[in-house]
């Protein structure tokens, strides 16, 4: 039999919001103000896909950022990238993210059928001042960023983290991104329940959700008043 949720924890990243326009377009606006106009955001976006595919295991810190970034711009500038700075504070800013027109309507929803809501990401040190400045934090109870807890998704620790945080048993959690690894599987695997958002226009497959909104309903059919 399921567990009553009495909780629900959320991935940032994919699942609340993304990068606006795109990660290859805040890259060349901040190379444009050092003087390299001719780089494409496209081409750029695909050098980040492949220097984050090449990473493997991943720390985010400032200085794995920095290593990333630099893999990024290797041989698009003349000497070595010298604006990372700007470019991981420029990450910290509100406008070069969009917020999913979903996320504010299912946020309120679930808050006012008594749920306490947490955040559970792999992220750096700028999430909690980023979610306060994109104004999410004050729909959030418990916090489990990987920087803080000292271990990534899917590790364990970050998900009994979250649960500790939020004072409700695993099995009374659910979780939800955008990741069938990190998310999926990781909350499973640490006794959550999980659900993985695919926001694609396919039917979605057993597990699955286009839309948080969908979370509304299925909250109320697993958690009858």
């Amino acid at each position: 039999m399921t567990t009553r949720i009495q909780a629900v924890t959320f991935d940032v990243g994919g699942t609340l919001i993304e990068p606006f326009p795109s990660v290859g377009h805040v890259y060349a606006a901040v190379a444009a103000q050092h003087g390299v106009t001719d780089l494409s955001p496209e081409a750029l976006n695909a050098r980040f896909r492949a220097a984050w595919a090449e990473n493997g295991a991943f720390d985010y810190t400032r200085g794995g950022w920095e290593a990333l970034v630099q893999r990024t711009f290797h041989g698009l500038l003349p000497g070595r990238m010298t604006f990372f700075s700007e470019l991981y504070e420029r990450f910290a800013e509100p406008d070069v993210w969009r917020l999913f027109e979903d996320v504010v309507p299912t946020l309120d929803a679930l808050r006012s059928r008594g749920l306490r809501l947490g955040v559970i990401s792999n992220w750096d040190e700028r999430l909690r001042g980023l979610l306060g400045r994109l104004r999410l934090e004050k729909y959030f109870t418990g916090f489990a960023i990987s920087c803080e807890v000292g271990q990534p998704k899917p590790a364990a620790a970050i998900f009994d983290h979250a649960a500790k945080e939020l004072g409700v048993p695993p099995g009374a959690i659910l979780h939800v991104g955008d990741s069938a690894e990190m998310d999926e599987r990781g909350a499973r695997a640490a006794g959550f329940q999980a659900v993985r958002i695919v926001r694609e226009p396919a039917a979605p497959r057993a597990g699955e959700i286009r839309s948080l909104t969908q979370l509304i309903d299925a909250v109320a059919a697993i958690s009858p008043d």
